[in-house]
């Protein structure tokens, strides 16, 4: 193994704190990569890993050794990308991720219209609601919704999601609608999370945000789920546009406390800030930003709320 591919499986090693799980990254046997990072230390004269039974962490000299090669490795990488044809013509696998419910009724439509368009790319899709770190599970772009929480990421605004609070005719009937926020507590209410206990809902008040309680029977951390209980007549639910518009537009769900909806959501595409960007990522960004940004079209289907 030459020197760059030894210091790639250092890193992938300390990256993962196991020599099994980067062999698997890297597509090589237990024995090849603990002989790579051995030679490593020989040519060092310095340990650079202790290894125990169940975990490597890296010493002091192998912390400093693995930011350099981070930076070795990623200048190489940009290098190889810069004179390769990537840039003329977007070519290999694109891997996306991005939440449940967007990726079910808009994403993946969105992306097979992609694929028409460049039938050269082959397309990962991962649709889960767990936050991933997309650099470690290797995802070129990752759509999420809402302000971003790894400022190490670079995110690119798609378009905004609007929020509304929500109800079917049934429950309205049988139980009336809040004419105030301040009502929710006394209402059956279905949250986004994991717990019914000590919910809140940050909504707004002559444009400033307020915050509420409310009485949540249900909750779970997938909004088709809760749109589905509110569309029985379970309780008041808030999700966004993308999600109740077209049960709006049906008539199966109407808004309730319009004038106390909360602020927009931004849905965002997350991306590695390498100065060079492939463009498989490039292209698929953009294709998103110019489908979605101009006007969703779950505004349309909510139109009639």
């Amino acid at each position: 193994m030459d020197k760059l591919e030894a210091m790639n499986a250092l890193v992938k090693v300390i990256a993962s704190g196991s020599y099994a799980e980067a062999a698997r990254r890297l597509g090589l046997t237990r024995s090849a990569v603990s002989k790579a990072v051995m030679e490593l230390e020989e040519t060092l004269g310095a340990r650079l890993l202790d290894r125990t039974t169940r975990r490597v962490t890296p010493t002091e000299a192998g912390l400093a050794y693995y930011e350099r090669c981070l930076a070795i490795l990623a200048q190489v990488e940009e290098t190889e990308a810069q004179i390769s044809r990537l840039h003329d013509e977007p070519k290999g696998t694109l891997r996306v991720n991005a939440p449940m419910s967007f990726g079910t009724l808009y994403l993946g439509d969105a992306v097979a219209d992609f694929m028409i368009r460049y039938d050269d790319l082959k397309v990962e899709l991962i649709l889960t609601d767990r936050f991933i770190d997309p650099l470690e599970e290797g995802a070129d772009v990752t759509v999420r919704i809402g302000t971003p929480a790894d400022s190490s990421l670079i995110a690119r605004r798609i378009t905004p999601a609007r929020m509304v609070l929500v109800a079917s005719p049934g429950y309205i009937e049988k139980h009336g609608a809040p004419q105030t926020p301040a009502d929710l507590v006394d209402h059956r209410c279905l949250s986004y999370g994991h717990t019914t206990s000590l919910q809140r809902w940050h909504l707004t008040e002559n444009g400033e945000p307020i915050s509420v309680s409310i009485g949540s029977c249900m909750a779970s951390n997938n909004g088709d789920a809760l749109r589905d209980a509110a569309v029985k007549g379970i309780g008041i639910t808030m999700l966004p546009m993308f999600i109740v518009g077209k049960d709006i537009a049906a008539g199966r769900l109407k808004i309730v406390l319009p004038d106390n909806c909360p602020a927009d959501l931004t849905i965002h595409a997350l991306y590695a800030p390498n100065r060079y960007l492939a463009a498989k990522t490039r292209v698929f960004i953009d294709f998103l930003v110019d489908r979605f940004g101009k006007r969703p079209p779950w505004d349309d289907w909510g139109s009639n709320g």
